[in-house]
């Protein structure tokens, strides 16, 4: 059955960025908004996100690509499913600023997706295997000679430091006031 597209968010944060907290609030709001509609992907890149003395390191070889390819200009930024918005783009690219990724969200899923995909993992512990199965179904025709699909691995309730968070998401504080960091990618699998 066709459907219409779903929201891609990834947010490009850091520990280090005083303002990344009210980002994950605007973000966790757009996908509480639209159930089941929106994914979130938090990319630990740039300056604000380089660990200090004894800080955990979120980073991924694939944070600089990712924000390089965005031309983002400031921190919190994301882009909404690798589009160009032109009326809220930073600097010409994919990349707006946190005031703009709801109307951005909202545009995304009134268009139709000519494709349906959908996802499984299992994860063996013992074994320390992950196993990923996906499936995607064409509904219509592809405006693209040739179709590319990422598949991320993300990690929801990792505990660090998170400057900003009191201010902007005091939601997110753990009791012993660390931050409870969510949607962090790790890796893509492809």
């Amino acid at each position: 059955t066709p459907e219409n597209k779903n929201v891609v968010l990834e947010e490009f944060t850091g520990i280090h960025c005083t303002y990344c907290p009210d980002g994950h609030k605007k973000a966790q709001q757009l996908k509480d908004n639209n159930p089941g509609d929106v994914i979130l992907v938090n990319v630990h890149t740039g300056g604000y996100a380089t660990p200090g003395n004894g800080e955990p390191d979120f980073r991924t070889s694939f944070g600089s690509g990712l924000g390089n390819q965005s031309d983002l200009t400031g921190y919190p930024a994301g882009t909404v499913n690798r589009k160009v918005f032109s009326s809220y783009a930073m600097d010409g690219g994919t990349a707006m600023g946190r005031s703009s990724w709801q109307a951005a969200g909202a545009t995304i899923l009134t268009e139709p997706s000519y494709v349906n995909v959908a996802g499984e993992a299992t994860l063996d512990v013992q074994n320390r295997e992950l196993t990923v199965e996906v499936e995607y179904y064409y509904t219509g025709a592809s405006p693209q000679s040739t179709n590319k699909l990422n598949v991320a691995l993300l990690q929801n309730n990792v505990e660090g430091p998170q400057t900003g968070a009191e201010s902007f998401y005091p939601a997110n504080i753990l009791p012993n006031g660390n931050y409870n960091h969510q949607h962090m990618l790790r890796h893509f699998l492809t």
